[in-house]
């Protein structure tokens, strides 16, 4: 099967978020969308996986038909990160493996020194890619990276060094680190970014509609878009032919049925008492526009946040 890379464009692709692309969301947004989508699973931590952490290892667990699904892995260490890299490829057989050098969230960039931190740390960075080259996994390597930590145009020097390292594919999210999830996304330093690579480039950063997928492809030449927030409550935002004929309204009933297969898909993987853990993809469906349609859905969204039970999810479903 030809790699993720050489495979069709653009790329449309699911963002790594933590906590939220699991294999419950992964599986339902498939089954949503299609095939026509790459899945980016949430980040795991390098150290466990080489500690065998069974909490850890078990998050790299996907079903055949999550496939074409890149892994993610953070860390701070070269050598763990090629240890904990050809781990994950010899138990699970992901299609790609990603490195976050992005994630903003002081727990990863500051205590951890990984993440976004390795953007103030070029040579760390590119060691760490020489030595997932020089292992010679058999899938692509990717890097997830920002704009810089706190400029936007440090990107332009650390791009070319990651391709010259090794690195197969960069997705950039078009802040800083600096700026977290806050103002714009610059998607036009992201087009100088493609400008200067031969190896693909995604564009990631503020993309929640069918005409933002057009724009940001038109604004910054990138070979695909990588939809992170914009997919949570919304997995039919990576449907490629409902993207094309811009149709992405909803049915209210399409809607119930699909959060009553996710929320069975979560129980099925975390267990008989894990729904209160699901109230946060309930948040995401049923947010703001998504029920204009919907009667007392103020009401609706408080009952939400409180459901403990599958059965009292029905019920509540059964009502719109």
């Amino acid at each position: 099967m030809a790699s993720w890379i050489e495979g069709k464009k653009p790329i449309i692709a699911l963002a790594p978020m933590a906590d939220m692309t699991d294999g419950p969301f992964c599986r339902i947004c498939r089954e949503v969308s299609g095939n026509d989508f790459l899945i980016f699973r949430e980040m795991v931590s390098a150290e466990a996986l080489v500690r065998e952490n069974k909490k850890t290892l078990k998050m790299c667990e996907f079903t055949p038909e999550e496939r074409p699904l890149v892994l993610q892995i953070f860390g701070a260490k070269a050598e763990t990160i090629r240890r904990a890299a050809r781990m994950v490829v010899d138990k699970c057989r992901p299609d790609g493996i990603d490195i976050n050098m992005g994630c903003p969230v002081p727990k990863i960039a500051g205590k951890n020194c990984a993440g976004s931190a390795l953007l103030k740390d070029p040579e760390r960075a590119m060691d760490i890619i020489r030595q997932l080259r020089a292992e010679n996994l058999g899938v692509p390597i990717s890097v997830k990276t920002r704009l810089g930590w706190g400029s936007e145009d440090e990107i332009l020097s650390f791009a070319p060094r990651l391709q010259e390292a090794g690195a197969n594919a960069i997705t950039v999210h078009g802040r800083t680190k600096v700026q977290g999830y806050s103002g714009k996304a610059n998607w036009e330093m992201i087009g100088r970014v493609k400008e200067l690579l031969t190896i693909p480039v995604i564009a990631n950063g503020d993309i929640t509609t069918a005409d933002d997928i057009k724009k940001c492809l038109q604004v910054t030449g990138a070979d695909g878009v990588m939809i992170g927030r914009g997919a949570l409550g919304n997995p039919w935002i990576l449907d490629e032919l409902r993207i094309k004929n811009h149709e992405l309204r909803i049915l209210t009933e399409e809607l119930a049925q699909v959060v009553l297969r996710h929320a069975k898909y979560h129980l099925e993987h975390y267990g008989d008492k894990s729904l209160p853990a699901f109230r946060k993809h309930l948040a995401w469906y049923f947010k703001g526009d998504r029920t204009e349609s919907i009667k007392d859905a103020k009401k609706l969204r408080a009952r939400l946040v409180r459901v403990n039970t599958l059965a009292e999810l029905e019920e509540i479903l059964k009502a719109i």
